[in-house]
């Protein structure tokens, strides 16, 4: 088939969606105005590590974003506790309205102004979008209801009558709490037009799997894999090492909940094994971690220390197993539990010896210490056997997949969680893996299918153990260091003495050159182009700026995970990229939901403009004013046929 061919073929199918010139014609004049809205605001957040109520209360106000409308619309006429009531009905309406009615608060007078008020909230967050998009967006039940109010205004004359009747009448017929638990989620739905996730939801805090089923519910977003997903993306396709790191990063940090509750993983033989193997060791190097990074003292948490131990060890068999396999991935260094003389308690590392904070390792044979022990491979059948049949973990690992990936373009903007990988000289490095050399986009290209492959294999492929290798190996761009020092953490007196030596990279993140250097290799425009990463904490609190390179590159990992609040003095940021430019949000502590019930308080979040657009973006600017303006010339080309005759109209 020729291409003329191909083509008519293919407007004809188009022709079933648009049958005449009118429609076509209707749908190019739409098109054409939508190009000329202002862009839809990007949020860009990284870094989550399962701290689920700061990070659901930072989505529902729109990292601040509700709290500022609300106040520059109602800044002369209502007070500041009137407005951040006002607020936290929007962010918790089911919850603020229980709490109100248990304290007498509400009477058919609030209702009217609330009701008032949420419709004109609604009415300014809608303005960049069209009507349609609006009504997609709106709850079936009350669409027909909020699309009248927001496109009637109380003011006008003609109309104040039938306004005014359709907010008494939701009061009178006792729909009042519905309607605004409808228009409070249009209000958050409306507020942010695409969320990116630049990558490491998983590990460190509580609940990572009740962060996952909101963002299943959420209507844009795209995720880059960090470190701690891949991680789970491996332990989720049953690659034992995964696994084995998946659990002792859940006992380390005591959030063993989102393993048990929220997975439903069955742990019990790794339980009995750990309390058998180690009955008579208290295992205190492995007493779990509170958000403080202080040691817990519970009974429970003493059973935890022996599980954490036992997976410990296990998993450092596993991963020298993979190391002793896979040359290539030049890691020998990490085969440490060779190097134990155990009539001694001390390691050789590097010609040096340093005694052992912990020799008690009944299941290493010094003679064949990578080798597990049978009952080592039970516990390890058993775990994979529940990472593979967990329905939910499952769910979310294809929604993460399906949805992200190790790296995306978007609006002329590189998003990654980790690093490119460089060489010392700041060039892109080249590694060789399965025969092929590979460095910056092909490398990621490569790292994105091999992925994607090895979990729909279940890991079965010969790759698998490269998912491992993405966790912790050196030159994995994900986790942007020479070494993860798990097993010195652990065993060894003067443990500070072993860093994790960071990529070349973020030797180079202040040079614009560097940052133009991989623009050209990824092919964007230099002139306007930014790179977003997390991964490497922000010292905000020592002075430390997220912005780097002359504002070319930013790093938005500012602590959501709480035992990092320390080291950066915040607890989080959101980069926010609207139709004016960027603006970096800067999140303190989250004190509870209860709080903000009680209390009407709201995560204190700073913004800061940090790049203005010359001139208001539009969606002729973006990604998604590309694709439409596409549409535009293929629509085109569909009048043009109708017009010759070489596709006829079906009008009726």
């Amino acid at each position: 088939m020729n291409n003329k061919a191909y083509e008519i073929d293919y407007l004809k199918l188009l022709a079933n969606d648009y049958p005449s010139i009118q429609s076509v014609c209707t749908e190019i004049i739409n098109l054409q105005a939508i190009l000329n809205l202002p862009k839809g605001t990007e949020h860009f957040m990284s870094d989550l590590h399962g701290e689920y109520e700061a990070f659901l209360h930072v989505l529902k106000n729109a990292s601040g974003v509700i709290k500022t409308k609300i106040d520059v619309l109602y800044q002369t006429t209502l007070t500041e506790s009137e407005r951040k009531l006002l607020a936290t009905l929007i962010y918790y309406p089911e919850q603020k309205l229980y709490y109100l009615k248990q304290n007498n608060k509400l009477n058919d007078e609030w209702y009217a102004l609330t009701l008032y008020r949420l419709v004109e909230i609604c009415r300014v967050v809608s303005t960049k979008y069209t009507r349609s998009k609006v009504r997609k967006a709106m709850p079936q039940d009350f669409s027909y209801i909020i699309e009248e109010l927001l496109h009637t205004r109380n003011a006008e004359q003609d109309k104040h009558d039938y306004y005014t009747q359709i907010i008494n009448s939701i009061i009178e017929i006792g729909r009042a709490d519905e309607f605004i638990v409808a228009i409070a989620n249009l209000i958050k739905r409306l507020s942010v037009d695409h969320l990116h996730i630049l990558g490491d939801i998983f590990d460190r805090g509580p609940r990572a799997d009740i962060i996952m089923d909101e963002l299943l519910k959420y209507h844009s977003i795209d995720f880059q894999w960090g470190n701690h997903d891949i991680e789970w993306i491996g332990a989720a396709s049953g690659h034992s090492a995964c696994i084995a790191n998946v659990i002792r990063n859940s006992l380390r940090y005591n959030n063993f909940d989102v393993i048990e509750i929220g997975y439903g993983i069955n742990t019990r033989t790794l339980a009995n094994f750990a309390l058998s193997t180690y009955a008579d060791d208290d295992c205190k190097h492995f007493i779990p971690l509170d958000s403080n990074k202080h040691a817990l003292t519970t009974n429970d948490a003493r059973i935890t220390a022996k599980m954490h131990k036992a997976i410990a060890v296990i998993q450092f068999k596993l991963e020298g197993q993979i190391i002793k396999n896979h040359p290539e991935y030049e890691m020998e260094d990490r085969l440490l539990l060779d190097k134990i003389d155990f009539s001694k308690k001390t390691i050789s590392i590097n010609g040096n010896s340093y005694p052992l904070t912990d020799c008690d390792l009944p299941t290493v044979n010094p003679d064949s210490p990578y080798t597990l022990t049978e009952d080592e491979e039970r516990v390890v059948a058993s775990l994979k056997r529940s990472f593979l049949h967990s329905e939910k973990l499952q769910q979310h690992i294809r929604f993460v997949l399906n949805n992200g990936g190790v790296y995306k373009i978007y609006n002329n903007n590189l998003l990654f969680h980790g690093c490119i990988p460089l060489d010392e000289k700041g060039n892109l490095d080249c590694v060789n893996f399965f025969g092929s050399e590979m460095k910056g986009k092909s490398y990621l290209d490569f790292i994105d299918n091999l992925v994607r492959k090895i979990y729909l294999s279940k890991s079965t492929v010969p790759e698998s153990d490269f998912v491992w290798y993405l966790w912790c190996g050196k030159k994995s761009p994900l986790h942007g260091k020479d070494r993860l020092t798990t097993f010195e953490r652990y065993f060894i007196k003067g443990k500070e003495l072993f860093g994790e030596p960071k990529n070349h990279y973020y030797n180079f993140i202040e040079n614009p050159d560097t940052c133009d250097m991989i623009f050209d290799e990824f092919g964007l425009d230099k002139s306007s182009a930014h790179i977003i990463n997390g991964h490497v904490p922000v010292k905000t609190g020592k002075g430390e700026s997220p912005i780097k390179a002359f504002g070319k590159l930013y790093v938005i990992d500012g602590g959501f995970s709480k035992p990092y609040q320390g080291t950066t003095g915040i607890a989080g940021y959101t980069l926010i990229n609207n139709s004016t430019g960027f603006y970096i949000t800067q999140h303190q502590p989250f004190t509870g939901v209860n709080d903000v019930i009680e209390n009407d308080f709201d995560l204190y979040s700073s913004r800061t403009l940090v790049e203005q657009n010359i001139g208001r973006k539009k969606v002729r600017d973006t990604d998604i004013g590309e694709g439409i303006k596409h549409k535009i010339k293929i629509l085109n080309e569909l009048l043009e046929n109708y017009k010759k005759g070489y596709i006829n109209e079906r009008v009726k």
